[in-house]
């Protein structure tokens, strides 16, 4: 197992919010940290209220990676616009994420997976790269005999979470569309994100 799949159990924890709000997660029983001193309360400074900011955005899509996560801001404030939203638009762009977002996967590590072994078609096409960033009408379907995993057909019917309404899908045909760019408040994250004290925190 690697070492990101096994920090995913902390992840919650760490940040002491059920980042997916999933029922299952550790934080439902023990809402403080982990390790020796988890159960210490410390008022976080500024610095640590936009780097918590930053860690709950990036362990929500899966834990990625630093470098990554920068690009993404990178790339945010080179656009015109609201830098905040933009990165959420980035990130909601992914292709991991979106195959979350239709519920073909129980978790953004699960659809991570799927998609790099292959078994996601954008417009027809096998995409293999879980950051490959999804336009406006494409269509995403699971592939072949992908559609009856148990996984999946076990993620379709989870009542933890809905399907946003910029995604249409057909759960018989394991085919959706990714219909249009969302704006951040369209975005059903389980808890708050801050994607401005993200901006603020590499912007320092």
């Amino acid at each position: 197992m690697t070492k990101r799949l096994e920090s995913k159990h902390k992840i919650d924890r760490r940040l002491g919010a059920n980042i997916w709000g999933r029922p299952k997660s550790p934080l439902n029983k023990r809402d403080y940290r982990p390790g020796q001193h988890g159960q210490r309360r410390t008022k976080l400074s500024d610095y640590g209220t936009q780097l918590q900011a930053k860690q709950k955005l990036r362990g929500y899509y899966g834990n990625i990676g630093e470098r990554q996560f920068r690009r993404y801001y990178q790339e945010a404030m080179r656009r015109k616009g609201n830098n905040s939203e933009i990165l959420i638009q980035l990130l909601e762009r992914r292709l991991d994420a979106v195959v979350y977002r239709m519920k073909f996967a129980a978790t953004v590590f699960a659809a991570r997976q799927i998609v790099n072994h292959g078994h996601i078609l954008v417009n027809g096409k096998k995409v293999n790269i879980a950051s490959y960033q999804v336009k406006d009408g494409d269509t995403i379907e699971v592939r072949g005999k992908a559609k009856q995993f148990l996984p999946v057909l076990a993620a379709v019917e989870l009542a933890e979470r809905d399907v946003p309404d910029y995604i249409t899908v057909d759960h018989k045909e394991m085919k959706g569309t990714f219909v249009r760019t969302p704006a951040m408040t369209d975005v059903p994250y389980p808890v708050q994100m801050d994607p401005n004290l993200v901006i603020e925190f590499y912007s320092r």
